[in-house]
């Protein structure tokens, strides 16, 4: 019909992807996912089961999918993994002792069969702050290095200032891309 035609004239219709975007509690998932949204970054309150947002980056359509990160609501993670092109895991660079623990929810994902393949973006966030630890330094204490089944890259990255998470958005962009060859 006319829709067809108009996308014809307009060139191809944007491509959509599911993203799951998680991380434990205090990480920064929201601020990022506002921060993509480009909406306002200085109010956030914790997120009490799921924010959803399409965020249009790279001619994609984005559909995140914000989950809470609290302890009480992680066994549900699994329920939003079915269909996901991309896993995005947020770290709060700065919060050390919580290293071990979302090393062991993020292996746990991965592990997780809907997720096979799909690619992971870990943005190591809170940089700006001087307690943070560099990427590298995550990426080595998450083994991120022995991950063989998919692509992966460790993005720093402030989502409070935004710094680095454009260059986040462009990996996301180069994996969508190398995938239609």
């Amino acid at each position: 019909g006319l829709l067809s035609v108009i996308q014809k004239l307009k060139g191809s219709p944007e491509q959509e992807l599911r993203i799951v975007l998680l991380g434990l509690d205090n990480a920064g998932k929201t601020t990022l996912l506002k921060r993509l949204a480009s909406e306002e970054v200085s109010t956030i309150t914790p997120t009490q089961g799921f924010n959803i947002k399409s965020v249009h980056s790279h001619g994609l359509k984005l559909n995140v999918w914000d989950i809470g990160g609290q302890r009480s609501i992680r066994p549900y993670w699994k329920k939003y993994l079915g269909s996901t092109d991309l896993l995005i895991y947020v770290i709060d660079s700065a919060d050390q002792k919580r290293f071990e623990e979302t090393g062991q929810e993020l292996a746990e994902l991965t592990e997780d069969e809907s997720l096979t393949e799909v690619p992971l973006l870990v943005f190591a966030n809170k940089q700006d702050l001087v307690t943070a630890a560099p990427a590298a330094e995550i990426a080595e204490g998450l083994s991120l290095h022995t991950y063989r089944d998919r692509e992966w890259q460790i993005q720093a990255c402030s989502a409070l200032s935004g710094e680095g998470v454009q260059d986040g958005m462009n990996w996301i962009s180069s994996q969508i891309m190398n995938r239609k060859k």
